[in-house]
């Protein structure tokens, strides 16, 4: 491997008593004990979804302005409203499926689900009385906030029933989800690529550089033309496949649309990350220690556009197109929708300075609006593009 035994790669400063969560930080001790240093993927699935101590398992608000980070969905509705725009196209390019089932990957409280059936309903739209919204959250206390959220707007016979047989979805949304599966850490050494692994030494967690725990690691930088620089760290999450299976799972005709941040392979693995892209959310804070705060804090990366194209096409999916956020929301209607907003009678000058500013938020390139959001279809029209894929910023690729 060209790698001392034992090689440790980053040391940090312990952090204050209390700021992890003990009992979780005692279960990960006792597996490190038992079998040794685990990979950082086995890490981060205890830290964030850990049943008793996991990140997304807890009571408290994960998202929004009380929460650790901010969604388009929990900053304003009009987010919601936008994407409605474009699944009523998908509706209409699948021939008007009866029911027409959406299922939302990491559905949370309902903040987008709410604004996306309102305006598939709004004026009795046709799609909207057809619609079945499936909402995947692991979170019990987040789904019974859904449930009463949807049924308070009048919107809870649009909900599938909790317990009843699950129906082939029409169109999967996964809006800031990936980012969030676990990921393998890899870190080229010595011209050889290592991974590295999550150790315990003297009451704190540190990293440990070691063999690769899987072939599909480097065979996933191969397979996407990517060779890491000498010293260059980079994360590969190998959980996409499963996800991209699961996603598709009895779907004959149909979309998968990804909204998050992240980048294809030449992109994201290039010079210019050299550490890779993993971090930590706590409080609207970013935190470079993912060892931090464990149980407490958020830990994302940003997802490989490539590969979740290449796992796509393995389940027989082609790419409809990928673009920011601010030119998807733009081409699916959001001018129209902020028209609308400014002639309505209804809506007071704080609403609508509410609604400016998070609409600017949203678009802004160097905020959310970099986001990407990529279409795959199975055994759908390929043109004309999707409205949401059909405007372009000036100076974009």
């Amino acid at each position: 491997m060209g790698l001392e035994p034992g090689f440790r790669v980053a040391e940090r400063e312990p952090e204050p008593d209390g700021a992890s969560d003990p009992d979780l930080v005692a279960r990960i001790c006792g597996e490190i004990a038992a079998t040794g240093p685990i990979t950082f993927a086995r890490f981060m699935e205890l830290a964030l979804y850990d049943p008793e101590g996991g990140y997304y398992r807890a009571a408290a608000e994960r998202a929004g302005r009380t929460g650790d980070f901010l969604t388009a969905p929990e900053a304003h509705p009009i987010f919601g409203r936008a994407l409605a725009r474009q699944l009523e196209e998908t509706w209409e390019r699948l021939d008007r499926p009866r029911p027409f089932v959406v299922r939302e990957y990491g559905a949370g409280s309902g903040a987008l689900a709410a604004a996306l059936l309102a305006e598939l309903d709004r004026e009795g739209g046709a799609a909207g009385g057809v619609t079945i919204y499936e909402p995947v959250e692991i979170n019990a206390h987040r789904r019974e906030q859904l449930g009463e959220r949807l049924r308070s707007a009048g919107l809870g016979e649009r909900l599938l029933p909790e317990g009843s047989s699950t129906p082939a979805a029409h169109v999967v949304i996964a809006n800031e989800f990936l980012d969030a599966l676990p990921v393998h850490r890899v870190i080229r050494h010595g011209g050889t690529l290592a991974e590295l692994h999550v150790d315990w030494r003297d009451g704190r967690f540190v990293d440990r550089a070691g063999p690769l725990s899987a072939p599909g690691l480097e065979a996933r930088l191969r397979d996407e033309g990517v060779e890491l620089a000498e010293s260059q760290a980079a994360e590969v999450c190998l959980g996409l496949d499963a996800w991209m299976s699961g996603a598709a799972a009895g779907m004959e005709r149909g979309y998968v649309i990804v909204i998050d941040y992240g980048a294809r392979a030449p992109d994201l693995y290039g010079p210019r990350r050299p550490r890779g892209t993993l971090m930590g959310y706590l409080a609207h804070r970013a935190v470079d220690d993912p060892y931090a705060s464990v149980g407490r804090q958020d830990l994302t990366a940003h997802v490989d556009f490539t590969a979740v194209e290449l796992a796509g096409e393995r389940h027989g999916f082609v790419s409809l197109g990928l673009t920011t956020q601010a030119e998807f929301l733009v081409g699916a209607g959001m001018e129209e929708l902020l028209e609308r907003a400014r002639s309505d009678p209804r809506t007071t000058m704080a609403e609508w300075l509410s609604l400016r500013s998070s609409v600017v938020r949203m678009l802004d390139p160097r905020a959310m609006g970099a986001f990407r959001v990529l279409a795959l279809g199975r055994d759908v029209p390929t043109d004309p593009a999707l409205r949401g894929f059909s405007f372009r910023l000036p100076g974009s690729r």
